[in-house]
C-alpha cells in the first residue's frame, strides 16, 4: 500500500465521515507502512480539561485563509503549531523550487516540527489547504509545559516519531514504486476518504487540483494532467464538474500494483 490515511481516533474500517468527509482528525501522507495507519493521538487527547487549560492560555490562536503560508522553509523556528480546525499541508522545496508533499495535517495534529521548542530554523513550509484555525504554542513556553505535564510531553514524543517514521517512508517509496503506481494508488485513496457515491462511479469530492495531485507523487503537473487525460479515454476515470469520478477502481487497483514506468 502507497498512500494511507492517518485517522488518530481510527476504530472503524474506513476513515470517513457518514458525510463522505474525512474525519477531522485524520492525515493524508505516503507511506507503504501499514502499521503508520492508525497514527499518533491528538495531542490534548490524553490531558484533563485543567491541563488543556492550562496548556491554550499559554497559546495564541491564529486564524488563516485558504493559501495563507503558516511557516516558511529556513525561517526561524519557535513552537508548534495544533490545529484546531482545517486542513495544512507540509512540503519540501528543493533548490530548484521543485515541491513534495509530505503530509496534509487535519484538526488534533500539530505541525512545525522537528524543531518543538525554540531554536533552529524551519525545515520545510507549512500552508493552509483550507480555512484554518490554529495554537501557537511558543518554544519557551512548551518545554516549561512539557516538563510540568508529563501526558503533553509524551502526545509530543508520539507525534515526532510518528511522523518521522513517515516521512522515512515517503523517502522509501519515492526510491522504490513508479510514478504511475504513486497515482493510481493515490487516487484509490482520495476515493475511500472522500468518495462520495455517484451516477458514473465515486466522485472524489475534495478540492484536489492536478498541481496538488502532482506535489503528492512527486511528478510535474503536465505529467499528472497527461496521465488523467489516458485514463479518462479508458474510461478509468472521469472529469465531472472540476472534480475527479473514480470510474474503474478494479484498474487502478491493479495499475497501482503492478504498473511500471
Amino acid at each position: 500500500m502507497l498512500l494511507r490515511a492517518a485517522n488518530v481516533v481510527r476504530g472503524n474500517a474506513t476513515s470517513k465521515a457518514p458525510s463522505g468527509k474525512p474525519a477531522p482528525n485524520s492525515s493524508l501522507l505516503l507511506t507503504e507502512n501499514e502499521q503508520s495507519i492508525g497514527g499518533p493521538p491528538p495531542l490534548m487527547d490524553k490531558l484533563t480539561p485543567p491541563e488543556r487549560e492550562l496548556v491554550l492560555k499559554q497559546g495564541r490562536r491564529k486564524v488563516l485563509n485558504r493559501g495563507q503560508t503558516l511557516f516558511s522553509q529556513g525561517a526561524k523556528h519557535d513552537g508548534i503549531f495544533l490545529i484546531e480546525s482545517g486542513r495544512v499541508r507540509v512540503f519540501y522545496t528543493s533548490p530548484l523550487a521543485r515541491e513534495i508533499t509530505l503530509a496534509y495535517w487535519h484538526a488534533g495534529n500539530f505541525v512545525g516540527g522537528p524543531e518543538v521548542f525554540e531554536d533552529g530554523v524551519h525545515q520545510w513550509s507549512g500552508v493552509a489547504s483550507t480555512n484554518c484555525c490554529v495554537v501557537h504554542l511558543p518554544g519557551k513556553e512548551l518545554r516549561t509545559l512539557a516538563t510540568s505535564i508529563p501526558n503533553l510531553a509524551i502526545g509530543l514524543i508520539e507525534g515526532l516519531s510518528f511522523k518521522g517514521k513517515c516521512y522515512s517512508a515517503l523517502a522509501q517509496m519515492l526510491g522504490t514504486r513508479s510514478i504511475t503506481q504513486r497515482l493510481a494508488h493515490l487516487l484509490l485513496h482520495l476515493m475511500e476518504l472522500y468518495g462520495v457515491a455517484d451516477p458514473d462511479g465515486t466522485v472524489i469530492a475534495a478540492a484536489f487540483t492536478p498541481a496538488d495531485l502532482a506535489h503528492m507523487v512527486g511528478a510535474t503537473r503536465q505529467w499528472v494532467t497527461i496521465s488523467l487525460k489516458r485514463m479518462q479515454e479508458k474510461q478509468i476515470v472521469l472529469a465531472k464538474r472540476s472534480q475527479i469520478v473514480v470510474c474503474r477502481p478494479d484498474v487502478l487497483d491493479e495499475m497501482r500494483g503492478h504498473s511500471s514506468e
